[in-house]
């Protein structure tokens, strides 16, 4: 007899101290680049002053490896914060199409292939705006 079995594919699997892969390795890198640069730096300033830079990289390491929020991880919530920095008075709402000119940060469609969606007749104009917007960045 055959049994459905649920797969969650969202939810990272706990491997190490109710830490994901993911976050050990974040960890591990931030910690190892810690490290390398308290080495580097020991010798020349001293334990102390080296400790500063070195505690600042390893718990930038820890908020990107353990950040949360809204079931979202670090790279995930900074990117939709940038797309909605960058779309700051470009949602409006029109019946029957999506509700807003969305800019998507790290996916670049064609302009032919905006075209071909059946977007407003402003998308050729919108697209040209975003352009300016990521020009001035």
């Amino acid at each position: 007899m055959q049994y459905k079995i649920p797969v969650q594919i969202e939810n990272e699997d706990k491997i190490f101290l109710n830490l994901s892969i993911r976050q050990l390795v974040i960890i591990m890198v931030g910690g190892g680049f810690g490290y390398m640069v308290f080495k580097s730096l020991e010798p020349n300033v001293g334990a102390s002053v080296a400790l500063f830079p070195t505690i600042i990289i390893i718990g930038l390491a820890l908020v990107i490896a353990l950040f949360r929020h809204t079931e979202m991880t670090f790279i995930p919530f900074i990117l939709n914060l940038i797309r909605l920095n960058l779309n700051v008075g470009n949602r409006t709402w029109s019946k029957g199409v999506d509700s807003y000119n969305s800019l998507e940060v790290g996916y670049i469609r064609a302009l032919e292939e905006v075209k071909n969606n059946g977007e407003n007749k402003n998308s050729h104009q919108t697209f040209e705006s975003v352009e300016e917007k990521l020009g001035k960045l």
